[in-house]
């Protein structure tokens, strides 16, 4: 079974939600939350929230040979659409090639991905279903540290449906390196008990709203888990739908986090930072100066890892209307000015 993201190192999103969108298509999508709302008591949070948990199956090839050829996994999701709308983890369905999801009622269906992200480690699967309930997501919630939370998942696919745990919220605004090197942004960190297939269950508040994804565990500590903000996430729950991908601003280059493979095979002489491939010179990063082979260090003085890294800091929210890199490049070390990308409104 697949394991909930383990992390290493603690390091808000991004863009400022313009528009709320309530539908799509003609599936109710997920309302948006009401501030008024009175705290529930535990288990009726459970009972609003659980027939909009199922739990995914999946079967796909090994990062590693194995006896078998193929390996089987188990998550979690949250339903956000009556047309059959699921949000998840990437990390659970990458280099999936089939997958099931379990339901409520028991019953199973084939899905399929329609939409991954793995920098956010987002997924949306789609399947063909009636009668579905869709959890309410709260793009504005204002969490408090020591608030209670619950935590709802199938952790190891339990027969009898999902599983649930409370705890509390024990920190906001939470990073973590993942093991595939990139960084995730925006995480609530909370002590409620979460395990291996509850990777892509919600993270609920007393009103039964959902505030965050579960997404990872500290391997090497107890009680601390994390789940990826729905406030970071919601803007680009529309582009997943339309577009199958997550929009991001087009600055002509290929942007490619540098790790020991990458560095032996491009002969670099650098440990960290971004690889720029590709550059367009009729572009924005090639008319700022930017050339194909250059390692972008920092973004405006902060030091850069991975893509992770440069994203979150291009996407953030300034006053200034360009983006300072730095650069290590043939001719040694310089900068460049390159313009910032305007905010991105997002209508359905």
């Amino acid at each position: 079974m697949k394991q909930p993201r383990p992390v290493v190192y603690p390091l808000l999103q991004y863009i400022v939600i313009t528009l709320l969108i309530s539908s799509l298509g003609t599936g109710a999508w997920t309302c948006p939350a009401l501030a008024d709302e009175k705290p529930l008591s535990v288990p009726a949070v459970v009972a609003k929230v659980r027939p909009s948990v199922v739990t995914i199956l999946t079967r796909g090839m090994p990062a590693a040979p194995s006896l078998h050829g193929t390996q089987s996994g188990s998550g979690s999701g949250i339903v956000i659409d009556t047309t059959g709308y699921i949000l998840t983890n990437n990390h659970l369905v990458e280099g999936v090639t089939s997958l099931v999801v379990g339901l409520p009622t028991g019953r199973l269906t084939p899905g399929r991905v329609t939409a991954r992200d793995f920098l956010l480690d987002l997924a949306l699967i789609k399947i063909n279903a009636t009668d579905l309930v869709p959890a309410t997501l709260n793009p504005s919630a204002t969490l408090d540290i020591g608030e209670t939370v619950v935590a709802i998942g199938n952790p190891l696919a339990l027969k009898g449906g999902s599983t649930v745990t409370v705890g509390v919220v024990s920190a906001l605004d939470r990073s973590v390196l993942t093991p595939n090197g990139e960084t995730l942004y925006d995480l609530i960190q909370t002590d409620a008990a979460i395990n291996p297939g509850n990777s892509g269950g919600p993270l609920v508040d007393l009103s039964g709203q959902v505030v965050g994804i579960n997404v990872a565990i500290a391997p090497s500590a107890q009680a601390i888990s994390y789940a990826i903000a729905i406030e970071a996430v919601y803007p680009h729950i529309h582009s997943m739908m339309l577009r199958g991908s997550i929009s991001r601003p087009d600055f002509g280059f290929t942007p490619v986090t540098i790790t020991p493979s990458v560095a032996a095979s491009f002969g670099l002489d650098a440990e960290r930072g971004i690889l720029a491939l590709n550059v367009d010179p009729a572009k924005i990063a090639g008319m700022a100066g930017l050339q194909t082979g250059d390692i972008i260090t920092a973004l405006d003085q902060r030091q850069l890892y991975n893509m992770g890294d440069f994203w979150h800091s291009v996407m953030r929210e300034g006053d200034q209307p360009s983006l300072h890199l730095t650069i290590q490049g043939r001719s040694g070390q310089t900068t460049l000015i390159m313009q910032r990308p305007p905010a991105q409104k997002f209508v359905p």
